[in-house]
């Protein structure tokens, strides 16, 4: 393999792990196998640090495609649990409010999850890395500032219902790059004039990148013993 040419890795990114502990531990790995100070290791696409799943990380001269790959269709599954929120819309914090719940169906959540389907508006959640003047909207929103973002046009390809055991349910969903499903969940909970946060959330796919196709960290870290290196 040649890390400063470019190579792409595939990774099953951890639980409480954030997306910058991936790029930076495989970075560390990397560069202690092949001998060097530094090297450019991106990733393309962040998730959160409860969120798990499919991360495609860039290095060398790969780094370029980082783009094109964050532009590719992403898949979901989530948990989502009705009658509350949290400020995060995840378990990130507390629940702050809770709501009823008896009112809501199996057909109802249905009939709600069909009207996301579709180019759509959708506002970040408080709690993201958008850019407001120079700082991250979590970083306010972590020091209880107001934090006013801009609706995002987006596109939801398909969610699926695949369980609903009331309060919980969990769906698949299909969606274009800058989709928050943490403010999905915020916006189906309404819709159902209820609340909602993710109790758990997986990314099981990049463009034709899928799960099975990726590693753990620590198993790409150890692997890398055995990998042939070129200059």
């Amino acid at each position: 393999m040649n890390f400063n040419e470019g190579e792409i890795i595939y990774i099953n990114k951890p639980y409480k792990w954030t997306s910058f502990d991936v790029v930076g531990k495989l970075r560390i790995a990397i560069c202690k196998r092949i001998g060097q100070k530094k090297i450019k290791v991106g990733h393309a696409g962040t998730l959160d640090p409860l969120a798990t799943g499919v991360m495609i990380i860039c290095t060398g001269k790969a780094t370029k495609r980082i783009e094109e790959f964050q532009g590719q269709t992403k898949e979901y599954v989530a948990t989502l649990r009705l009658g509350a929120t949290t400020p995060s819309f995840d378990l990130e914090h507390d629940i702050d409010a809770t709501y009823p719940t008896d009112h809501i169906t199996r057909p109802m959540i249905e009939e709600t999850l069909k009207t996301f389907v579709g180019t759509i508006e959708q506002i970040p959640p408080a709690f993201s890395a958008c850019m407001i003047a120079g700082k991250r909207a979590y970083e306010l929103a972590r020091k209880g500032k107001d934090v006013e973002l801009k609706p995002k046009t987006l596109t939801i390809d398909a969610i699926e219902l695949l369980d609903c055991t009331m309060p919980d349910i969990k769906i698949r969903v299909v969606c274009s790059k800058g989709t928050y499903i943490r403010a999905l969940a915020r916006d189906i909970g309404a819709a159902l004039q209820s609340g909602a946060h993710i109790t758990a959330l997986e990314r099981t796919r990049i463009g034709n990148v899928t799960l099975d196709g990726c590693m753990t960290p620590e198993a790409f870290i150890e692997g890398l013993r055995y990998i042939q290196i070129e200059n």
